[in-house]
């Protein structure tokens, strides 16, 4: 008689069966090496590697499957990576994380969320491993690009609406839990950091995430408190699932993110990924000498079972295959990346601003700098997104002036400061590529003594030459993903300095210059900002980057974006850093927080941006307040000429203490229009965290609140407020 199938057992859910005791039928019709294999993955390890490594293959050139139970039809998940798009196959390449947060709306973010989840789930995957929300206590971070800010706030709201969109077609994975935000480092340091500074900074926006719902957590490589991220029981169980109630399950960070298999079980680590590594062999003996036990592989066991079926009982019909990188998609993607674009500087020049320039120009512009014609859309590690496409900036101008000369311009050659000078605009793109930052696995690592000891013994003839190749490529210093040794943190905020001698050489021969700077974190830009008329902040912005940099420019769409960290005016206003180190501690010495700390002003605060109009806000009041959260209500006025986004930023602080970031929205205006908005705050970032009671203590009193365009704006809304005392 053929055993119940999994579809079988959905469709009992849907008839209004327990998720919960239909897992446990699902879980007690499983033999032991069944149950086993729900907590690891589904491809022999060494096999595994040979695909992930080999190029004709490469790193998630198909979904990554774990935890499947052939026997029944139980798919287990089926990951694909992210956060910038569906990283298996020819995908929509958005902009990255951190340019959307630059949007700083959730709205458009959740619809980017969704239409990832249409080609995840178009492309057979069930689950999206790319929430990225770590919070970059240093901008140099090499994979600042995958997360949204340095704010908590703005981190689980983003992530809060990204995995709300994503999980209309896929199970969406919150990463890299917690405190991992350092690239070279992260398979041997230790952070250390307090309870306090925990749950007040490294953590809210977690919790904010697992409270909206999502499916799974990824744990961090890195070490907390002393202990591997993997196998952390205060990180797994006390807090995630005894404080915050998480019901789904977790994974591990790939290959060397778990380093004791029965431990990284009791302490609530419940898939081992993305092979069959550890807990292939040897699980049972660990549960007969007592190491772990049956129960902890059935706790497991059902977390995971419980949460696919959640999924998929919910789930509506498959996409078709011609979701993947369609033109809706693509019309997403320009949006999301005009909505970025964040305008830093726009002087003017004989009484006019700089930009926009006129769609219909017709004099010269030469466009220069390495980055102007190159297909650059971020990190080409396990973040990389093939895309049918990616339009330069130098196309995207080109398109955007149809009457203009847009000259391409070659800096090392005899014409080149000739062209300068004759050029009625100049606009120079400046930054980063995936040579500069980014993900970072060095062959040499996947050698360390005591990586080693993660690997299975290779048993066959073929699993054998897969491990002498393996060795061969760490020997050589090839990367694990991506291909290359390049990336990791950047040691320099400033830009490259060939960047910078273009910027000054090209400031000397004309007053008309654009810089377009392409990066993810913060840059240093004192030592030229001062000589330029104008500067955008681009970021990695897709495969329309080019497209939407030039509608910016020419007018066509205002820039929308809004600065979601502090710009310091120098790399020593930034927290410390050493990025080998082996041991670092974390505080609340970051950000605007840091500045605020050592007396220093920023080059641009938190929230900046300027646009092609102006807005102003008013009638700002308090609709509610309960212990951590409230509401409150503002008018926001388009002020100026053009269509644009405002975006409202709320503030609070308590006694004149350190202004923090509550809560905010992005609203797109017409000229003279206005708007009444209500908004949603948090209030815990105001209040002190309680060790005893593992909750935030009630506010105190002298809260004053801001509704402002920016943090420290002079012409901030302020508002006096007593929240009511806790019950």
């Amino acid at each position: 008689m053929k055993a119940k199938q999994f579809s079988d057992y959905v469709s009992d859910v849907k008839n209004g069966g327990s998720a919960n005791a239909v897992a446990h039928d699902i879980y007690d019709a499983l033999t032991e090496d069944e149950r086993i294999a729900l907590l690891q993955g589904s491809v022999p390890f060494w096999r595994g590697i040979d695909a992930m490594m080999g190029p004709d293959v490469g790193y998630n050139a198909q979904p990554f499957v774990m935890g499947a139970v052939e026997r029944i039809g139980f798919p287990g998940i089926r990951f694909i990576d992210g956060p910038r798009g569906c990283a298996v196959g020819t995908a929509t390449a958005f902009p990255v994380s951190m340019a959307r947060g630059a949007t700083w709306d959730t709205n458009l973010e959740e619809r980017v969320g969704e239409a990832i989840g249409e080609e995840v789930r178009a492309n057979s995957g069930n689950f999206f491993g790319g929430v990225c929300v770590n919070l970059p206590r240093n901008p140099a971070w090499g994979r600042a690009q995958e997360t949204y800010s340095e704010e908590p706030v703005i981190l689980g709201n983003m992530g809060s609406a990204f995995a709300k969109g994503i999980q209309k077609n896929a199970m969406a994975c919150v990463k890299h839990y917690a405190l991992n935000s350092m690239e070279n480092a992260r398979f041997s340091v230790d952070v250390t950091c307090s309870d306090k500074d925990l749950h007040k900074h490294y953590l809210p926006h977690f919790r904010k995430i697992i409270k909206s719902g999502v499916a799974s957590v990824m744990s961090c490589y890195n070490s907390v408190n002393g202990e591997w991220g993997g196998q952390n029981r205060k990180m797994l169980t006390e807090i995630l699932r005894d404080i915050w109630g998480f019901e789904g399950f977790v994974i591990t960070d790939f290959v060397w993110g778990m380093r004791d298999p029965a431990k990284a079980l009791e302490a609530g680590l419940d898939i081992e990924a993305p092979f069959a590594q550890q807990r292939k062999d040897g699980m049972l003996e660990r549960i007969a000498n007592g190491e772990t036990s049956w129960e902890a592989v059935k706790r497991a066991g059902i977390r995971i079972i419980r949460t696919v079926l959640k999924h998929y009982a919910k789930l509506g019909e498959v996409p078709s295959k011609e979701v993947i990188a369609s033109p809706e998609h693509a019309k997403l993607a320009f949006d999301a990346a005009v909505q970025s674009m964040t305008l830093l500087k726009n002087d003017s020049i004989d009484g006019v601003r700089l930009l926009p320039v006129s769609r219909d120009f017709s004099g010269t512009i030469l466009v220069v700098g390495r980055l102007a014609d190159l297909a650059n859309t971020g990190d080409n590690g396990s973040s990389k997104v093939d895309a049918p496409y990616v339009v330069t900036p130098y196309e995207g101008i080109k398109r955007s002036f149809p009457a203009a000369n847009v000259v391409l311009a070659d800096v090392d050659s005899d014409e080149f400061d000739s062209q300068v000078r004759a050029a009625d605009l100049v606009i120079a793109v400046v930054g980063y590529t995936a040579l500069e930052e980014g993900e970072f696995v060095d062959g040499t690592v996947m050698q360390r003594d005591d990586l080693l000891k993660l690997y299975p013994k290779p048993v066959t003839e073929e699993e054998k030459r897969i491990a002498e190749a393996f060795a061969k490529s760490g020997a050589e210093g090839q990367s694990v993903v991506g291909g290359a040794t390049a990336g990791g943190d950047r040691v320099s905020l400033a830009l490259p300095e060939g960047d910078t001698d273009l910027i000054r050489r090209v400031v000397d021969l004309n007053e008309k210059v654009v810089v377009s700077v392409v990066t993810a974190g913060a840059v240093i830009m004192t030592d030229w900002i001062d000589s330029v008329p104008a500067v955008m902040l681009a970021w990695y912005s897709g495969q329309e980057g080019g497209n939407a940099l030039g509608a910016v420019l020419s007018g066509e769409r205002a820039p929308g974006g809004r600065l979601p960290y502090v710009m310091p005016k120098k790399q020593e206003h930034t927290a410390p850093l050493d990025i080998n180190a082996t041991a670092i501690t974390y505080d609340d010495k970051f950000g605007s927080r840091l500045l605020d700390e050592i007396g220093e002003e920023p080059l641009f605060p938190l929230g900046w941006g300027l646009t092609y109009t102006t807005f102003s806000l008013s009638d700002f009041e308090l609709v509610s307040a309960s212990e951590t959260t409230g509401k409150v209500r503002v008018t926001i006025g388009n002020d100026g000429y053009r269509l644009a986004h405002g975006v409202v930023q709320i503030y609070g602080s308590v006694s004149g203490g350190v202004r923090e970031l509550l809560g905010f929205t992005s609203v797109l205006l017409a000229p003279g229009e206005s708007v009444t908005t209500t908004i949603d705050i948090d209030l815990w970032p105001l209040c002190e965290w309680n060790e005893q009671s593992a909750e935030f203590d009630p506010l105190p009193t002298g809260v004053v609140l801001e509704a402002a365009q920016y943090r420290g704006a002079p012409d901030a809304l302020a508002l006096s407020v007593e929240i009511p005392e806790r019950n």
